[in-house]
């Protein structure tokens, strides 16, 4: 029975199943190995870690109410499209996760700079967004979004629309349908994507680099920190190991997190 239960793939392939797990957690393991446990707290709490962290989390919270803002209706308009136009949205929706982040703030350049689509316009209202905070939260909001959209498009999807036409049947308008019944049942997608969402922003790198620079206390996130750690400015490479652990054990709580809220789960009951 326990063989049935496993399966039937070949036993030979658990060798390069296991190096495989080792390319993963092998490295991790490496930087727990390098923290200076005993200064881990001075580390974190230097004020330049703490700058870093605290713009960091900042932004990420910004960027992920903006991700909501947007990403909720636009994942109900993929869920609700056809086939073909929703294989176009979602094919869109998808591009900046396979994109380099570095792609992403040369894009983000070209449309918010100052010779940018928009560059020109701003500047006449007096607006700057490259190397400002705002760069940093939208550059965290354009790789963020896709993983908000995909979690909650899949959750409803997934529920169908027949609890929809169940309530409109019995009266209710389309807002009272989507607020009681549509997002309700799409809950643990909506909160995977948001928690997703927010680790995503958090380490956000190569697009924050090239679209708001590496300014402390302005631009300056946790990533950045660790990264002008390691290239001999900024932070002691002692709290840019610090910081990766910390970065470390978020993604950790994340995933977590994710685990406990995924359909199926024990959080992802159907409402009565």
């Amino acid at each position: 029975m326990r063989s049935a239960a496993r399966g039937y793939v070949p036993q030979v392939l658990a060798v390069p199943a296991v190096l495989g797990l080792a390319v993963l957690v092998v490295p991790l393991a490496a930087l727990v190995g390098r923290v200076e446990w005993a200064t881990l707290w001075r580390d974190v709490t230097a004020p330049e870690a703490l700058a870093a962290l605290a713009l960091s989390l900042q932004t990420g919270v910004v960027a992920t109410a903006l991700c909501l803002v947007l990403g909720v209706p636009l994942a109900l308009l993929i869920a609700r499209a056809g086939a073909r136009t929703a294989a176009v949205l979602r094919a869109a929706v998808t591009v900046p996760l396979v994109l380099p982040p570095m792609v992403g703030g040369v894009a983000l350049l070209f449309l918010f700079g100052r010779r940018g689509w928009l560059g020109p316009v701003l500047a006449d209202l007096g607006i700057q967004i490259p190397f400002t905070t705002v760069a940093v939260v939208l550059a965290q909001t354009f790789v963020a979004l896709p993983f908000l959209v995909l979690a909650l498009e899949g959750a409803l999807r997934s529920t169908g629309v027949g609890y929809e036409q169940a309530a409109a049947a019995l009266g209710a308008g389309r807002w009272r349908i989507l607020w009681r019944v549509t997002l309700p049942l799409a809950l643990p997608g909506l909160v995977a994507g948001t928690v997703l969402c927010f680790a995503r922003a958090v380490g956000e790198f190569g697009a924050t680099a090239l679209f708001a620079g590496n300014a402390p206390g302005v631009t300056q996130t946790m990533p950045l920190a660790i990264y002008t750690a390691f290239n001999g400015a900024g932070v002691s490479q002692g709290t840019a190991v610090a910081l990766s652990l910390l970065l470390l054990v978020t993604a950790l709580a994340v995933l977590l997190l994710v685990r406990a809220w995924r359909p199926g789960g024990p959080s992802a009951e159907v409402p009565r």
